[in-house]
């Protein structure tokens, strides 16, 4: 990974020209991505001699090469550089040899924008060191109505959103149970509708990654509750 200040460079390998010029670079360079195309596999080997990506995002099927073959060529010559497979082959057959090809993650089209944008921060985050200023976490204002990311960006938040986040904060890193979150939104748990907290969350992540760019480290526990990698 490219140990330089700035935004994070991706090199898209997509040959639907529509998908890749009218979705992906937009949207992407709307979330703050450098990013630069490539419609073929001999355009991106020449495109890796002119300058290395943070990431490439590698669909599978191309006119002159096989994306499996590209995501294990990747890693073998440049194993720093995160590999994120975007295909239309799905099923859990694919997504095992993407993984064992070497991709750091499979995802199937269609894919939503947020999902894929918070895909390529969390493998931006496992291969190399963040833009983030040294010892800055996820924290909470002072008066805790807005939410303060490492890189020094802010959102403003909802009584419910602070209420949850305080509560995340609380206990970072651990596995907090939905009956907690729920305890501290409500002074009602009983009637209290449990998916109301599922939506507030979606919402939340949607809401942070929409203002800054980047993910919020909340992730669910399948069955028990949430935890906030701070």
């Amino acid at each position: 990974m490219n140990e330089r200040p700035g935004p994070l460079f991706v090199l898209v390998l997509e040959d639907d020209a529509v998908l890749r010029d009218r979705v992906l670079v937009p949207k992407l360079r709307q979330f703050g991505f450098e990013v630069v195309t490539t419609g073929r596999a001999a355009e991106m080997r020449e495109a890796l001699g002119k300058r290395l990506p943070d990431i490439v995002l590698l669909d599978v099927g191309l006119p002159d090469g096989d994306g499996f073959e590209l995501a294990r060529q990747l890693r073998a010559d440049h194993s720093h550089i995160g590999v994120v497979m975007l295909t239309g082959h799905s099923g859990s057959a694919n997504l095992v040899r993407g993984l064992s090809e070497g991709a750091d993650a499979y995802l199937s089209k269609p894919v939503e924008i947020d999902v894929l944008v918070a895909t390529l921060y969390s493998v931006a985050r496992r291969l190399g060191p963040s833009a983030q200023v040294d010892g800055a976490t996820w924290r909470l204002s002072a008066d805790e109505w807005f939410l303060l990311s490492p890189a020094g960006g802010r959102v403003k938040l909802s009584k419910a959103e602070r209420r949850l986040l305080d509560a995340l904060m609380k206990q970072p890193n651990e596995v907090i149970l939905r009956e907690s979150l729920i305890a501290a939104l409500t002074d009602d748990v009983t009637a209290f509708d449990p998916h109301r907290l599922e939506s507030l969350i979606h919402r939340l992540r949607r809401k942070v990654l929409a203002a800054l760019g980047e993910p919020l480290p909340l992730d669910a526990v399948h069955g028990t509750g949430y935890v906030l990698a701070i």
